[in-house]
């Protein structure tokens, strides 16, 4: 999927229960819905899920306006052309190389 169609979704977010609890309770602290926008808009796909259900889901590495890296798991919901936040958190770097590859 294209992070064209991701980002012309990001106007109308949902986020799950699972995606609200990581925002409050992240190891790196809070995450704010608008470090999420930021994310999305400045971020690129790194993983596609394309089996995944309901709909296929993509894991975006972006950083917010203040550099924070975030990486967020959505899927486009349509056809209402909504972005579904499954889950969201500020990467480990110890377990990223660049945050944008799984260490081994």
């Amino acid at each position: 999927m294209s992070i064209l169609l991701i980002k012309s979704c990001s106007q109308k977010i949902k986020f799950s229960s699972h995606a609200k609890e990581e925002m409050l309770y992240d190891e790196y602290g809070v995450i704010r819905e608008q470090e999420i926008r930021e994310s999305i808009e400045a971020g690129e796909v790194i993983e596609e899920y394309h089996k995944d259900k309901p709909y296929p889901s993509f894991l975006i590495f972006g950083k917010t306006k203040a550099n924070r890296p975030l990486h967020i798991v959505c899927a486009v919901v349509e056809p209402e052309k909504t972005l579904a936040i499954i889950t969201v958190y500020q990467p480990n770097p110890e377990r990223w190389i660049n945050y944008r590859g799984r260490k081994r």
